[in-house]
């Protein structure tokens, strides 16, 4: 395990292993469905380094191969769009994501996509699908501390792919210690087009959305619920938009 670990911080084998399964992947999100893209031109200027996403989650796996497409096709200099996947042959690397560790084992293409950069997690309220109450590991922490040091990361604070679920408060302790650029990024259409684990089909010819936004404001002085609450409203999950969101359902259906 030990030896996986040190090889996925390997920059030649993290371009092969998102090589293949952006490959792999590519169809799904660009042929099968349509995907639009919106806000890349606030990745342009970013840091190598300390940077994290926060995004709202609609399945395991699906949503974060998306942004591993985007980073790569952003970094041939392609502008909200995908096109033609030869920025595979030259992916970008410097990403790792955080994940479930239960989840990162559930295929042969799980557990190849965990040596691409996962940074795996033991869930402090769920295990095995029984509901659970244990601390916050130690170990965890100091996973996305350490890749906060050198390159971006991409976490969903909520921890589950159900919508308007609270958010985690890990998420906001990580941005008090580390006082990294954080982008929030909402994404839809992913739970109507993919499976839960978000690597089989459900229904061809959905549109998928991805839109980064501009870095928070974020005072990092401030409370773990404050800056909690302000990711909460940047992913649009919060009790305002879920609320706009039941009114916008009500006069569709009127």
């Amino acid at each position: 395990m030990r030896v996986l670990d040190r090889i996925k911080h390997i920059r030649i084998f993290r371009s092969f292993v998102y090589g293949i399964v952006g490959l792999l992947t590519y169809p799904g999100l660009a042929l099968f469905n349509t995907v639009s893209i919106e806000g890349t031109e606030h990745l342009q200027d970013l840091p190598k380094k300390n940077v994290l996403f926060v995004s709202n989650h609609q399945t395991y796996f699906g949503d974060v191969i998306a942004f591993v497409h985007i980073f790569c096709a952003v970094k041939w200099h392609k502008n909200n769009r995908l096109g033609i996947p030869y920025y595979l042959l030259n992916p970008f690397t410097n990403v790792y994501f955080v994940a479930a560790e239960e989840t990162m084992n559930s295929s042969w293409l799980t557990r190849l996509f965990k040596l691409g950069g996962a940074l795996t997690v033991k869930r402090t309220w769920r295990a095995e699908g029984q509901d659970v109450k244990r601390d916050r590991d130690v170990v965890d922490t100091q996973k996305i501390d350490q890749a906060l040091t050198k390159s971006w990361v991409i976490t969903f604070p909520q921890g589950t792919t159900k919508p308007f679920a609270p958010g985690r408060k890990g998420t906001a302790h990580i941005i008090k210690n580390n006082k990294p650029v954080v982008v929030p990024v909402v994404i839809n259409g992913f739970w109507r087009a993919f499976t839960k684990k978000g690597l089989t089909f459900k229904k061809v010819g959905t549109p998928l959305t991805i839109r980064f936004k501009a870095p928070l404001d974020i005072d990092y002085n401030d409370s773990v619920d404050t800056i909690l609450d302000q990711i909460m409203d940047g992913i649009e999950q919060s009790k305002e938009f879920m609320h706009k969101g039941k009114h916008h359902a009500l006069k569709e259906t009127v």
